[in-house]
């Protein structure tokens, strides 16, 4: 044996048995009764029954934008219809009904829905009501001793609380992953600017074949329906999303009465605040949403709300954005009566709307001309002199040329602006198109041709 200059070998066990003298205290409390041990395993067994796995078969048509090539149709004659099987998850949420939530997009185009359950079983299901907007499905199978899953309340949800989500995730039953709440109220997930969206984020690590599943809290109460994530390749890498276990039960219930889902509106066009328009508009925060056109007879309209008010809150809750607005007008019934905090010429004051119906107001808005268009940018009157651009296109020749919202248009053409109407009267026939803007607290002139 070969030891270190210096330490006599004689020496040497005496030193190893001090040393493990030392590590033995350590080892002893390690070995705690299991007991006392913390351990998520005793909620996860009550909870786990009431999430299923769903499988769905079914057909998708198959287009393609060269199938009217009489050279392509030669190759390829028929896209067609062509079969398709995909997995999700859901959760039973009313054993004695039958009732299971789930995505909608888990069984959109689905022929045949099949359901299994924690204990084996299998049984086919029937679709109650589906809504896309909000991404959520009803299903009804017919089963006995079922279990199901308690509500919690998703608005006492905070950032940094310990959730866990349980699913199918590539088809392996009943996975479970544990995280905490990464944000609140997230929106523009969806490509669709029709969905209403007012997500929990988490890194709970959620996966395909996990929609439809569970985010659950510690004390096993349903929080929330995971619906997507945000990836590179598919795969997780720590943002995924679940719809708010409130908004869900609203479209449950709605779903289950009536078969479709009827939602207030007030009947207004809404941007998010961004920290140009805020620097522009001298607000103290982005929270908020700010109102860019009102629909002629709306309920909006019929409020007094006017267009600039920034709306703060929907019955003394805040709104983040345009997004969670549109979710918390949305989750309410039309006729209900709300109370919105807006802020209006610098001051802060509450008005009384009573909702409208939403494909009604949505009538009523296309009737009315929406912000006017200045070479890609909504333009609506600023506080003092001048235009604010209220929303630049994506894609747009003022996008390209460096505008930005929040920008305020003083002059065009070296003739003041005060309404959209001015800005397009300084540009008629004209070659050379110069912008004087202010932003921030620097004024700066854009050559837009």
């Amino acid at each position: 044996m070969s030891v270190r200059p210096g330490l006599d070998s004689g020496r040497l066990v005496p030193a190893l048995l001090i040393a493990l003298a030392c590590f033995a205290p350590v080892a002893v409390n390690a070995q705690l009764p299991s007991e006392q041990v913390p351990s998520l395993a005793p909620m996860i067994e009550r909870v786990s029954p009431a999430v299923v796995n769903i499988s769905v078969s079914g057909t998708i048509q198959f287009e393609s934008p060269l199938a009217d090539d009489p050279i392509f149709r030669r190759f390829q004659p028929d896209l067609g219809a062509r079969p398709v099987e995909s997995s999700g998850s859901g959760v039973i949420v009313d054993a004695q009904e039958g009732y299971v939530l789930t995505n909608h997009h888990v069984v959109a185009n689905a022929d045949r829905i099949l359901v299994t359950l924690f204990d084996g079983r299998s049984m086919e299901a029937r679709v109650i009501g589906s809504d896309e907007q909000s991404d959520i499905a009803v299903l009804e199978i017919d089963a006995d001793d079922l279990t199901q899953i308690e509500f919690g309340d998703s608005d006492q949800v905070r950032v940094g609380d310990f959730v866990v989500a349980i699913g199918n995730p590539f088809g392996l039953s009943h996975t479970v992953t544990s995280g905490i709440v990464s944000g609140l109220g997230r929106s523009n997930i969806s490509p669709d600017s029709e969905a209403y969206e007012n997500f929990i984020q988490t890194d709970a690590s959620i996966n395909p074949g996990n929609s439809g599943g569970a985010l659950v809290g510690l004390n096993g109460e349903l929080l929330g329906i995971n619906s997507a994530i945000l990836s590179r390749n598919g795969g997780n890498i720590g943002i995924g999303f679940a719809i708010p276990v409130n908004m869900a039960r609203y479209v449950m219930r709605e779903l289950i009465e009536t078969g479709r889902v009827t939602r207030g509106a007030l009947g207004v066009w809404i941007n998010t605040i961004t920290p140009e328009t805020a620097t522009a508009r001298g607000l103290k925060s982005t929270r908020g949403a700010v109102v860019s056109a009102v629909g002629v007879g709306s309920a909006a309209e019929r409020a007094g709300l006017r267009v600039n008010d920034v709306i703060l809150s929907v019955d003394g809750k805040p709104v983040r954005d345009a997004g969670s607005l549109r979710a918390a007008i949305g989750l309410r019934r039309p006729g209900e009566r709300v109370s919105l905090g807006i802020l209006r010429d610098g001051r802060e004051q509450t008005i009384e709307a009573t909702l409208g119906e939403a494909q009604e107001a949505a009538r009523l808005l296309t009737e009315t001309p929406r912000p006017a268009s200045f070479f890609g940018v909504e333009l609506a009157p600023a506080e003092g002199e001048g235009l604010v651009v209220a929303n630049v296109e994506p894609g747009s020749l003022a996008e390209r040329r460096g505008l930005r919202p929040g920008d305020v248009i003083l002059r065009v053409n070296q003739q003041p602006v005060a309404t959209p109407a001015d800005a397009n009267a300084a540009v008629e026939d004209a070659d050379t198109i110069v912008l004087e803007i202010r932003r921030g607290r620097r004024n700066m002139t854009i050559l837009m041709r």
